[in-house]
């Protein structure tokens, strides 16, 4: 049985749910009992707000993963290095 104190047993919700529905609606919340004693809260859902997605700098970021620069000095010692005995 529903009581009028804005509460329900678990039974209940196995039996009377649309009942149990309507009265989250109209209450706000729903005290669920166990064997005479509160054991649960029923209330509406409300979905959380979205978080806030953080902008990405794809291009820091890609600068951040390409290797450094070769100096002029590192490209001339790599051309010396290839050429070999030609």
């Amino acid at each position: 049985m529903i009581h009028g104190m804005a509460s329900a047993t678990v039974r209940d919700l196995r039996t009377r749910f649309p009942r149990v529905r309507a009265l989250v609606a109209r209450e706000g919340e729903v005290i669920v009992t166990l064997r005479g004693s509160p054991a649960y809260v029923l209330r509406p859902y409300t979905q959380p707000p979205p978080a806030k997605a953080e902008k990405v700098n794809y291009f820091r970021r890609l600068k951040s993963r390409q290797p450094r620069p070769l100096t002029a000095n590192a490209a001339c010692a790599l051309d010396k290095a290839d050429r070999g005995e030609r």
